[in-house]
């Protein structure tokens, strides 16, 4: 792992300035706005229900995907930001149902971590309005943004103990260190709901694909036949063996 500041040096938590008096109440959830392509719709929510699946026995956060970030009325007054592609909001109530993000109903707190799927036609607000935004007004620690459709896209940046974004230094492998979330951001290729592409993964620590509930699921399953297997050889071995001693493994 290799960044450009020490984890002796991350910033402390703190809550910028917000607008909750009186807070808006003309809040809007959906603008009927759908994501920029199915590979991103696939994209965001390979990221979230990884996540939900490697920490389902957490309860402390809240992890959202192209829900509205409300942080002040002015914002709401002029409609003027939608909200992150993927986003994670940690020591949170977690079973909470929320439409959106709104920062004066969770006392002041902002994503911990954000990642923004790029296309061609936001790219440059990705990495040049919102990059400020979140730097400067969220203060979220580490930002990520990636193209479902260019591999070798994956940028990062983490905020140093002045609160200024410094970029994440890749891995050998392409890699970004996450050390909010304490996964690896890399690619991974392969087919997801019936699409080929290379996605966007987590990884733990050792290198690990943080799996898909479904992926999961067979891992669990083959490891199961795989033990059924061994046993009925164990067996057969067994049965043989007494066989060449003239025993009769019914009577054993």
């Amino acid at each position: 792992m290799s960044t450009n500041i020490t984890q002796n040096e991350i910033p402390t938590p703190s809550v910028p300035d917000w607008e909750p008096s009186p807070p808006p109440q003309d809040l809007i959830f959906d603008d009927g706005e759908p994501l920029e392509s199915n590979r991103h719709r696939i994209a965001m929510n390979v990221l979230i229900r990884s996540l939900q699946q490697i920490w389902s026995d957490r309860n402390d956060y809240f992890v959202g995907g192209n829900m509205f970030v409300y942080y002040s009325s002015t914002q709401v007054r002029n409609r003027d930001f939608k909200g992150p592609d993927f986003f994670v909001v940690l020591n949170v109530e977690g079973n909470m149902s929320r439409q959106g993000w709104v920062v004066w109903d969770e006392e002041g707190r902002y994503p911990d971590v954000i990642v923004e799927l790029m296309s061609p036609s936001t790219a440059n607000v990705d990495i040049g309005k919102k990059k400020n935004l979140y730097e400067e007004v969220f203060r979220t620690r580490d930002y990520f943004v990636f193209d479902p459709f260019e591999p070798n896209s994956l940028q990062g940046w983490r905020l140093d103990v002045n609160f200024r974004y410094q970029p994440i230094v890749a891995n050998e492998q392409g890699w970004l260190w996450c050390e909010t979330l304490g996964f690896w951001l890399g690619t991974w290729s392969g087919t997801i709901d019936r699409e080929t592409a290379s996605w966007l993964r987590f990884y733990d620590r050792e290198a690990n694909l943080v799996l898909l509930p479904e992926e999961a699921e067979r891992q669990r399953a083959d490891a199961e036949s795989q033990r059924a297997d061994a046993e009925r050889q164990r067996a057969e071995r067994l049965a043989a063996r007494l066989r060449e001693l003239g025993e009769n493994p019914q009577d054993i």
